[in-house]
């Protein structure tokens, strides 16, 4: 027993000090982080924050010192400017972990794709989440359809194909309409020329959708045409 207990402690001890950390290096120095890493770091923190176990690490003065002349952040996330879906917390990260590209419907243009683009080229970033959410204000007025002031036109014009796929085929448009435009964006970025689609076909990068639950705060994934719940 005493035998089983020593060797518990050391497999404890080891992964304490050899597991990489979330602040885009691991304890090595080395400023690459892979995208399955990134995956587990995302969705541990996000575990932390459902359970209300949030460590709130690397957000003080000694972390934007560390930060203050380049960046290296593990994880680039699309998400909806709803101020209910704040990244940094729902994945219980720190000042420069998540690389955050913020439009209403978690739309991606031209801008939104540049900025992802470079997070991967420049900053060595191998994982990108397009993150939805329930009750999205964006996907209910596509819903809902008719003329809209402003230029909040554009953000429904980028969401309606995905609303269209799907209606008629299911009770709950919203959600539906949500998460198909969750997944219609991440088949699309896979696809696009040059930078990110050469880097999903050798295996260097992941790219992903994902759907916050407002209620219980949980990202459930949707990878490889499922989603995980």
């Amino acid at each position: 027993m005493i035998k089983s207990f020593l060797f518990f402690l050391t497999c404890l001890i080891v992964l304490t000090f050899t597991a990489p950390g979330p602040s885009g290096a691991s304890e090595s120095g080395s400023q690459t982080i892979s995208a399955k890493t990134a995956h587990w770091l995302l969705m541990d923190g996000n575990k932390r924050y459902m359970s209300e176990r949030a460590t709130h690490k690397r957000q003080d003065r000694r972390r934007r010192i560390e930060i203050k002349d380049g960046q290296h952040p593990f994880a680039v996330i699309v998400c909806c400017s709803d101020s209910r879906v704040p990244p940094e917390i729902i994945f219980d990260q720190g000042l420069g972990d998540l690389f955050v590209i913020r439009l209403a419907g978690n739309i991606v243009d031209d801008a939104a794709l540049g900025s992802i683009e470079y997070a991967v080229e420049h900053l060595g970033t191998n994982y990108v989440m397009i993150l939805g959410h329930e009750n999205c204000g964006a996907v209910k007025a596509t819903v809902e359809g008719g003329k809209v002031p402003g230029h909040i036109g554009h953000v429904v014009d980028a969401i309606k194909p995905a609303v269209d796929s799907v209606r008629g085929k299911t009770a709950d448009l919203p959600e539906v309409g949500m998460r198909a435009h969750v997944t219609g964006t991440v088949e699309r970025l896979k696809t696009t020329d040059p930078i990110l689609k050469e880097k999903v076909t050798n295996g260097q990068m992941m790219i992903v959708g994902g759907r916050y639950d407002l209620d219980d705060g949980r990202v459930n994934i949707w990878n490889e045409g499922r989603w995980d719940w």
